[in-house]
């Protein structure tokens, strides 16, 4: 086994990739009329420059971040290429936390070929984009970034011409010459809208190209191992990746994050969403230009673009005109045609993004029975794939508020109804829980509709609201959890039923009213970790949140109740140091995960991890090996907090 650590990179070719972008730079700074900077830059060979102090600081900073940063693209792409070479020269297999050396592991472990298969469609791993204030990079130069490093890798694929090694040098100077000019930082702090742009950048052309060598990457490895391909051939029982996000959702100590904020985030992820599909299905359309008079179509999916073209009547007829005697493509028009369009009504418009995949689906198969399987899964395979991962949504939202915030929205509710004890946050646990039980047999609410309560109360209920629309407009799918910060006792989790009740969010049901979103308990000081297995339990033992699980099991179609937890590593740190915050971590784990197993739940943990020490940053392989095994269930979320998204995915 390689350790594919940055030690047993080849310095020497790093250097020499380091030195050949630092000389471009220095030309873009020398005819940039910064001849003064170029002189100053870091030096690959070791020799320390003495910086002279007429030197303006705020260029000379930006000198030096440009600098690393092409460092840390060389870093990159030297990694890259050696684990290339280990693939090629020893194998899939000496490669640690890759694909191959999972397979090994499990089949060692005794499990068959088809055992596995049949839980690879059990797991789904969620990536939640957090902002930070560490985070200071731009949207628009992640993009020059990522323009730079595509230069580096052209130069390295091998052997060039003259005029493309000159056109190579040429493209990163232009982009140097322009990343200099525009400024490596926010000068000042990025609002809302600026973290949300960089988050939907990363959402719209980073993430969405890597899923098709993700899957590439497992059949290779399935393959290599002697396993049947046809255990895996289903795209839709592969594994899953996906993403959420806190930016325009976390109201925890963000007051700028306004009901208006969160709205305005929704449609603009939908939007997004959209968007990219409508870009992906263009590119299959123009792709799949193949003819009717050379290869016939099935029947059904003949009858199937009839059905669709009648239905959407002379817009229809319009779409199959536009390409006679290409099936493929009328099929693939019909579809675009039936994307949500936020500017007019649609009356066949797709209702959620699993009609869009049915009709995806339905492609795909009709290339596999005229002999067309090759273009099927290298073509159509990847688009549904990114369905399934982005739907009409891109990432869900998950809505997070600190719990003396429910607390003092409370109090005011109840002062505003008129009761004579509304002092609910003094209450002690056994009353709180017992008048929370009480209300929520009830459905009517405590104030009238547009009367206001309090500034706490109207920003509570302002966000419930929010989400309640989004529900009823757009259904479910763009929402994460409703996350209760500093959560210290049970009725800080039942709060939140009673306030979605005021706002009408509950839904009712066979049983009774249930929420249809998850509320999810944020653990973070060492005391609470202590006694969040009892907190849980009570939470778990309220009836309307066993309505909940079991209805929000049916709506997934799960095969037993699911409930999630968030740990926060930063708090528990910070509250008890790193060693009894990893301790009170697992324990934790270990406990609620019992709890959960007594209930009949399953869980999946939500882990508050960052990109330092302190946050639980480390390699993500070891940090889930390290995890106490009856804790990993399938499904796993972890935070990607500011920083540590460049670093890991720009």
């Amino acid at each position: 086994m390689v350790s594919a650590s940055v030690l047993t990179l080849d310095v020497e070719r790093l250097n020499n990739d380091w030195e050949w972008l630092l000389a471009v730079f220095r030309d873009v700074l020398r005819s940039s009329g910064d001849a003064d900077l170029a002189e100053l830059l870091p030096n690959p060979n070791g020799q320390a420059t003495v910086v002279n102090p007429e030197v303006d600081s705020t260029r000379l900073t930006q000198a030096y971040s440009i600098a690393f940063q092409l460092l840390g693209m060389a870093e990159q792409l030297c990694a890259a290429q050696f684990r290339d070479q280990v693939e090629k020269q020893e194998g899939l297999f000496e490669l640690p936390a890759m694909w191959a050396d999972s397979l090994q592991h499990l089949l060692d472990a005794g499990l068959s070929g088809a055992k596995i298969a049949e839980n690879l469609s059990q797991i789904q791993v969620e990536l939640v984009l957090t902002a930070h204030p560490t985070e200071a990079k731009r949207a628009t130069v992640l993009a020059h970034h990522r323009r730079l490093f595509e230069r580096l890798q052209m130069r390295q694929r091998g052997e060039l011409s003259l005029w493309q090694d000159a056109e190579t040098q040429e493209g990163l100077r232009s982009v140097l010459s322009i990343l200099w000019r525009t400024g490596e930082i926010y000068l000042h702090k990025p609002d809302l809208e600026s973290e949300r742009r960089t988050v939907i950048d990363y959402l719209t052309h980073v993430f969405p190209s890597v899923l098709k060598p993700l899957d590439r990457r497992l059949r290779q490895a399935w393959q290599a191992a002697g396993l049947s391909p046809d255990l895996i051939s289903d795209p839709l029982k592969l594994p899953r990746l996906t993403f959420g996000t806190w930016v325009g959702g976390d109201r925890d100590g963000h007051p700028l994050v306004t009901p208006e904020v969160t709205k305005e985030t929704l449609m603009v992820l939908r939007s997004s969403a959209i968007k990219l599909l409508q870009h992906e299905l263009t590119e299959l359309a123009r792709l799949l230009s193949l003819s009717a008079y050379w290869l016939p179509p099935p029947s059904d999916f003949l009858q199937a673009i009839a059905e669709r073209g009648e239905a959407a009547g002379e817009l229809g007829k319009k779409a199959i005109d536009r390409n006679p005697n290409e099936p493929w493509r009328q099929f693939l028009n019909l579809m675009i045609l039936r994307l949500p369009n936020q500017q007019s009504s649609q009356s066949n418009a797709y209702q959620n993004s699993r009609e869009l995949l049915a009709d995806l689906t339905v492609l795909y198969r009709s290339l596999i029975k005229v002999n067309m399987r090759p273009t099927a899964e290298t073509a159509v395979q990847p688009l549904i794939r990114i369905v399934q991962t982005f739907g009409f949504h891109l990432a869900v939202l998950d809505i997070r508020q600190n719990s003396s915030m429910h607390d003092r929205a409370m109090d005011q509710l109840l002062k505003a109804a008129g009761l004579p004890d509304a002092n609910f946050s003094s209450w002690n646990e056994a009353k709180r829980l017992e008048f929370l039980s009480t209300e929520l047999k009830s459905r009517r609410p405590f104030l009238m509709t547009g009367r206001s309560a309090g500034p706490e109360a109207d920003a509570v209920l302002g966000a419930l609201q929010v989400v309640r629309d989004h529900v009823n407009n757009y259904g479910q799918d763009g929402l994460g959890s409703l996350i209760v910060s500093m959560t210290r006792q049970a009725s800080d989790l039942l709060a939140v039923c009673l306030l979605s009740r005021e706002v009408g969010l509950l839904e009712e049901s066979e049983d009774g009213p249930v929420c249809p979103l998850p509320i999810v308990p944020l653990f973070e000081t060492i005391d609470d970790l202590e006694k969040s297995a009892k907190i849980f339990d009570q939470y778990l033992q309220a009836p309307i949140i066993a309505q909940s699980l079991r209805f929000q099991q049916n709506r997934l179609g799960l095969p037993r109740p699911s409930a999630q937890i968030m740990i926060g590593y930063s708090d528990s740190n910070k509250d008890g140091g790193i060693l009894a915050s990893l301790v009170g971590l697992r324990h934790a784990q270990k406990e609620l995960t019992a709890v959960g197993e007594m209930h009949g739940i399953d869980l999946c943990f939500f882990h508050g991890r960052g990109g330092t020490i302190s946050r639980g940053a480390g390699p993500t392989h070891r940090f889930i090996r390290s995890l106490p095994e009856s804790t990993l269930t399938g499904k796993l979320r972890i935070t990607e907090q500011g920083e540590m998204i460049a670093q890991k995915y720009a």
